[in-house]
């Protein structure tokens, strides 16, 4: 191949192939600017012309998916990137079987998202897009007013039903709920490919730790209903993000993805050099960037680089850049591939 474009390197890296170097992206949340679709597409084009990112990870409101069914916040009032929960669906563990399938055209929220992908696809024609997705169980666990992470609550939750109680009381009806949030989303991912993505993100959040959900629990329910999504996702490439410590990316290696993202300095997570099969996502540790450390982030992403010289690789922040990040840090992080590519 003569002069590679971004979209040839995306396609040929998650394929299993070499491009001609490397590619990096960064994401955040901009947390004035995602409440509707115009400043959301407005602010993701922006940030990525900027920073000349080789692909985007649509960073839409943490909330979308669980606003879907009825969850309702106040985004006046954040703490970290939640904004405060004032309503969950799910009060006691039977409205589970209030959950029922939706169609992503007819979902104001879903509605919303593959808007700002339509905007966003407008701005930047010819850069790879990816739109992120959270698991089923995951959005059932924010119905509930749970988070997905051990030692860690929904901020404005109070008195969640536990997850204990969901599956002891009804296990049935959690089974009914996540199938008809996995058949929404499956449509969603669908909508999203017409709209002009190119693939889709799947964030499985702390779920995959076994503190929160031990092996045989994780594969009766998240595995089934991940899988409903992820076919249904297979026009466009699949990148999967196991969040967190003991976020087992190993767990993973026969779903149908193309990548796989997790934190490569987390307690409990192995490095860049873990034996898996589809293309690693990586290589810097995203808390570097709230320090502004960029000494750190210089030697993390070379060290990466150096790691992954003789296979496909794509450079990134493991989990996504806390909002204080400086524009010298995201610098540091996109130079390091040109660098690479500069010394060769």
């Amino acid at each position: 191949m003569g002069e590679w474009n971004k979209k040839q390197r995306f396609a040929a890296l998650l394929s299993g192939e070499r491009a001609d170097r490397p590619i990096v992206s960064g994401w955040r949340h901009i947390l004035d600017k995602e409440q509707n679709a115009k400043d959301l597409a407005e602010a993701t084009v922006a940030f990525t012309k900027q920073f000349d990112w080789d692909w985007v990870k649509i960073n839409p409101r943490a909330t979308y998916y669980a606003e879907s069914w009825g969850n309702t916040y106040d985004f006046q009032d954040y703490r970290s990137v939640f904004p405060k929960q004032t309503r969950a669906v799910i009060q006691k563990a039977s409205d589970v079987w209030d959950i029922h399938e939706k169609k992503a055209i007819e979902s104001t929220p879903l509605k919303e998202q593959l808007e700002a992908v339509k905007q966003i696809r407008q701005g930047l024609p010819d850069t790879p897009l990816v739109q992120t997705i959270f698991s089923p169980l995951t959005v059932l666990l924010f119905l509930a007013g749970q988070s997905a992470y051990v030692n860690d609550t929904v901020y404005g939750s109070e008195n969640p039903v536990t997850i204990a109680a969901l599956l002891s009381e009804q296990r049935t009806g959690v089974h009914h709920a996540l199938h008809a949030i996995a058949m929404t989303l499956a449509d969603y991912v669908i909508e999203l490919n017409r709209a002009g993505a190119d693939g889709i993100f799947y964030a499985v959040t702390g779920t995959a730790n076994p503190d929160m959900f031990e092996a045989a629990a994780f594969n009766e329910f998240s595995r089934p209903y991940d899988l409903i999504v992820l076919e249904a996702a297979q026009q466009g490439k699949r990148i999967l993000h196991t969040c967190g410590a003991h976020a087992q990316p190993e767990r993973f290696s026969d779903y149908p993805i193309d990548g796989i993202s997790w934190d490569t300095k987390a307690a409990g997570n192995p490095d860049l050099d873990a034996a898996l099969n589809a293309t690693k996502i990586g290589g810097v540790d995203h808390a570097l960037f709230a320090a502004n450390d960029i000494g750190r982030i210089h030697a993390q992403a070379e060290e990466a680089l150096s790691i992954m010289a003789n296979q496909p690789f794509i450079l990134a922040p493991n989990c996504s850049i806390p909002v204080n990040v400086t524009d010298e840090a995201l610098i540091q992080l996109r130079q390091s591939v040109l660098e690479k590519e500069t010394m060769e």
